[in-house]
């Protein structure tokens, strides 16, 4: 995690792709799983099979395993969801499995698109005035580059915030009043940055495009009724895997901030919560459980009668409800009402159909899991006295 990036990639990973880095073979993986998941287009079922099964040993730190993690997953998505939700495919080949597979056992990673995958890692500089692109993409090209990149936007939003919690974490121990609060200032003054990055879904991403044609791409196998049986990966076992798609409730940031503000979401959510923490890089996962293990602020201010230290509190509890309500408010235009329309219209959705409508990417109904963790923050607000 870095002051100007957050919890984004420090460096794009395109750079890990140069024929002069390494070996040969090391480079064909690279470029094997790069040009076959090329911007917006669907890998064929045919050239799956047939591809060779390439061996992840000759891939050289944790950048390039990176790289190939997130080219297999947009390979892996490709190749699950291209005929939409009338057949998606049961078994993964192994061309794919296989070195997917052991990419994600060496990142600690499991072998499915995460979110930390296409927000976090998919983007380059497309030029030196540091305008940014996508490395991969999904049907919906335009849309799916805005989504990518403004959630990743979002991200980088909360990089100051970070920076804020660590200060909080670090003054607790001397009972550091004034840092506490200066930390506590940056908390909430990230998450309002975050709403407005947020906001610009708005003119970057189609509600049409998004619910119809790239959503699916984003979608599991585990509490999907597209594949309630889960997929089975070809040379890797001969039972079906359980994993579930990307969410937003895979973003280490918000998870840290919730554990930095003590919110305690009912058991249902949180036990979410928690199995989403398996589909983030191990670091961030570590970072909020050490934050979650540790002495807690808003016991502090509970046993204090300090006003300001109190308000700057609320405050952050309050920028945090305002996101997630904003959140849901994007649900609501981006799934909510598009379903709404193709059902009332009979459009198919290019096989999509509604059967993502009450079950989100990452297996949980977004409008029941949301309002819950809103109300769950908003809970958490302490009484100013």
């Amino acid at each position: 995690m870095t002051e100007p990036r957050g919890q984004n990639m420090e460096e794009t990973l395109a750079q890990a792709e140069s024929p002069q880095r390494g070996n040969n073979q090391r480079h064909m993986v690279l470029a094997q799983t790069r040009g076959v998941a090329s911007l917006g287009q669907r890998p064929p079922i045919g050239r799956a099979r047939t591809m060779p099964c390439l061996s992840p040993h000759h891939l050289s730190g944790h950048r390039e395993l990176r790289l190939a993690h997130l080219a297999l997953g947009f390979l892996t998505m490709g190749y699950v969801w291209q005929e939409g939700q009338r057949r998606p495919a049961q078994i993964l080949p192994e061309a794919l499995a296989l070195p997917y597979w052991l990419v994600s056992r060496k990142l600690g990673l499991p072998p499915i698109l995460t979110y930390a995958d296409c927000v976090l890692a998919n983007w380059r500089l497309k030029d030196p005035t540091k305008n940014m692109d996508l490395l991969f993409s999904f049907p919906g090209v335009e849309s799916c580059r805005g989504f990518f990149l403004i959630s990743m936007l979002v991200e980088k939003a909360a990089s100051s915030g970070i920076q804020g919690l660590v200060e909080v974490i670090n003054a607790l121990g001397c009972r550091d009043l004034i840092s506490i609060q200066r930390g506590l200032c940056k908390v909430a003054q990230s998450l309002k940055r975050m709403k407005d990055q947020f906001k610009l879904m708005h003119g970057h991403v189609d509600p049409t495009t998004f619910h119809g044609t790239f959503r699916i791409f984003l979608s599991g196998w585990r509490d999907n009724p597209m594949l309630p049986g889960g997929l089975r990966y070809e040379g890797v076992s001969d039972k079906p895997v359980l994993l579930s798609g990307g969410s937003a409730a895979q973003s280490s940031a918000i998870q840290c901030f919730d554990a930095l503000l003590s919110i305690r979401h009912d058991h249902i959510a949180d036990c979410y919560l928690r199995r989403m923490r398996d589909y983030m890089s191990p670091p961030h996962r570590q970072l909020i459980e050490t934050l979650s293990a540790r002495s807690s602020v808003r016991d502090l201010i509970l046993s204090l009668s300090d006003l300001s230290l109190c308000c700057a509190y609320n405050d952050c509890v309050s920028a945090l409800v305002d996101l997630r309500s904003y959140h849901l408010c994007v649900v609501a235009r981006y799934i909510i009402i598009p379903g709404n329309k193709a059902r009332a219209t009979g459009c198919p959705l290019q096989g999509v159909g509604s059967a993502l409508d009450a079950t989100g990417t990452g297996g949980s109904n977004p409008m029941v899991f949301l309002k819950s963790v809103r109300d769950a923050t908003h809970r958490a607000l302490v009484s100013e006295r």
